[in-house]
């Protein structure tokens, strides 16, 4: 998989610019530029870093779509109040998740 390509598609699946990915990682400017400019691929702390970002475990980051990926702690958990939820408030939060 190359991973830059990956990168960029989780950005534009999110509208999100390297400005914001830095922003949201907590990485500097100079460092997203670097990944991009130089076709650099990051190391596997700055990788883990921008995964955090994208909500995603490095097996999801990964993933061909096919395979069963290890869901992160957020996710779990998330998964596991959605089961308790009725099918009203489950629908409520649905909505308000296509707002963002």
């Amino acid at each position: 998989m190359d991973v830059l390509m990956r990168l960029q598609q989780l950005m534009d699946a999110r509208g999100w610019s390297e400005y914001r990915l830095a922003k949201e990682s907590g990485l500097s400017n100079s460092t997203i530029s670097n990944i991009f400019r130089r076709n650099n691929s990051p190391t596997i702390p700055t990788l883990e870093t921008l995964c955090a970002a994208f909500g995603l475990s490095l097996s999801q980051f990964f993933s061909d779509g096919d395979e069963p990926v290890e869901l992160t702690s957020d996710q779990k958990m998330l998964f596991d109040k959605w089961i308790t939820l009725t099918a009203r408030q489950k629908e409520i939060i649905l909505a308000i998740i296509e707002e963002m």
